[in-house]
């Protein structure tokens, strides 16, 4: 599985560095002048090979940054100005920037020396002007191919639909069924049959995301840790790891009760039943048990089997039977049931945010899950604003043709959450 949250913010991210200054820090000029030049580059007229340091250029090619410049206009219209800097650094920042219809919250990270290029940007995030619910579900419901969102009140009892579209509708979810796991293994802490500290060695390797895959075989590790790296960066590896050793049982079990589908792959028989056309029909005309049936005989198959990195393609692959499926109502479920869990998971949930900072700040906490691969998109939030009143926020995408804007889609879910924190 790709990592859940975005494949675009990922890759943008990657070129910006670590340990930011604190903010309060006066910015340079050269980095207001550098913020301002950067409506030109958005708007297809500045030249990407001066505004770019060779290090942001070898990692997002120019025709990449096109697609994102186009679809950022498509949605919102020319860019305008720059309205809004924050200085996190003398040399870096977060913008808003102004377009026709809406804003882009960017993070822009200049090189400290002359001529200043530009060695970071992410953009974490769009809005349009006036937004409202009724706006939102517009541009919803005019996605191609099928998408579904719920926003809920959570209090006592069951979740309290806000607003919802085709909430009651499974959809594939990609990495976001690792809340199933989540949430098995906060119960299993709550009844004392693990702990957090548990110690347990790294299982058979999956394809990325992650990074366990590519550990020592057997590496020892705490069932915190698999937690972690599972929601966080959502490391297939350690959600494969962590499924087993909670109990495959136990997990379906925790799935079926939520309202999603069983049995529950592992992410490497994903991947194996999406790379044999035998298996995958197999599997998308067998019923529950004869699904578990084939996961148990091909069992020695799987788990030795050569992975396919190239099994995608970049075209979506069987996303309508070899999935993992729930809808936004029953996802609302799980992400309520993990804020009456304990500290620590709720702990593992918020390590990455998954949304832009900007919006991010405006509640007390913010749990993301998120999950992806072509032609599917999922992101899940579970977010307390600061008078204490908790929401979720769940949404999906998905299109068997083709692929799905993954920038198109973060803002939408962005904007959801700007509504809720200004309710």
């Amino acid at each position: 599985m790709k990592k859940l949250a975005l494949r675009l913010f990922a890759l943008l991210l990657a070129v910006l560095p670590v340990g930011v200054a604190a903010q309060g820090l006066a910015p340079d000029p050269a980095l207001r002048a550098k913020a301002d030049a950067l409506v030109a580059i958005l708007d297809g007229r500045g030249s990407y090979e001066t505004y770019f340091a060779a290090s942001f250029r070898d990692k997002v090619p120019a025709a990449q940054l096109s697609v994102i410049a186009a679809q950022l206009k498509t949605a919102l219209g020319a860019p305008q100005k720059i309205e809004t800097l924050t200085a996190t650094s003398a040399w870096s920042a977060d913008l808003t920037v102004g377009y026709a219809r809406g804003t882009a919250s960017v993070r822009l990270v200049i090189d400290p020396a002359p001529p200043h290029a530009a060695t970071g940007l992410l953009i974490t995030g769009t809005a349009p002007r006036d937004d409202s619910l009724a706006k939102l579900e517009a541009e919803f419901r005019a996605l191609p191919g099928a998408s579904g969102f719920g926003l809920y009140a959570l209090g006592n009892g069951r979740p309290t639909p806000i607003l919802e579209y085709r909430a009651d509708v499974a959809a594939p979810l990609g990495s976001a069924f690792k809340l199933w796991v989540l949430a098995e293994l906060a119960r299993q802490v709550a009844s004392g049959e693990r702990h957090w500290e548990d110690v347990v060695k790294v299982g058979a390797p999956s394809l990325p995301s992650g990074v366990l895959q590519t550990w020592p075989a057997g590496s020892p590790v705490t069932v915190q840790t698999l937690a972690t790296m599972m929601i966080s960066i959502s490391d297939n590896t350690a959600t494969d790891t962590l499924l087993t050793t909670l109990g495959r049982a136990k997990v379906d079990a925790m799935t079926e009760a939520a309202g999603g589908s069983v049995p529950v792959m592992t992410t490497r028989e994903m991947f194996a039943l999406k790379g044999d056309s035998a298996l995958t029909r197999a599997w998308a005309a067998g019923s529950v048990d004869a699904r578990r049936a084939l996961l148990l005989d091909n069992a020695v198959r799987i788990s030795t089997a050569k992975l396919d990195p190239t099994v995608f393609a970049g075209k979506p692959v069987a996303i309508d039977s070899v999935e993992w499926f729930s809808s936004p109502a029953a996802m609302a479920v799980v992400l309520n049931a993990l804020r009456g869990a304990d500290a620590t998971t709720r702990a593992v949930l918020a390590v990455n945010a998954g949304v832009d900072p900007a919006i991010a700040k405006r509640f007390g906490y913010v749990g993301f899950k998120g999950g992806g691969e072509p032609g599917v998109l999922t992101l899940n939030y579970l977010v307390q604003a600061k008078d204490g009143r908790w929401y979720v926020a769940t949404g999906n995408w998905h299109r068997a043709d083709d692929g799905v804007n993954e920038v198109q889609f973060a803002g939408l879910m962005g904007r959801a959450l700007a509504l809720l924190a200004a309710r």
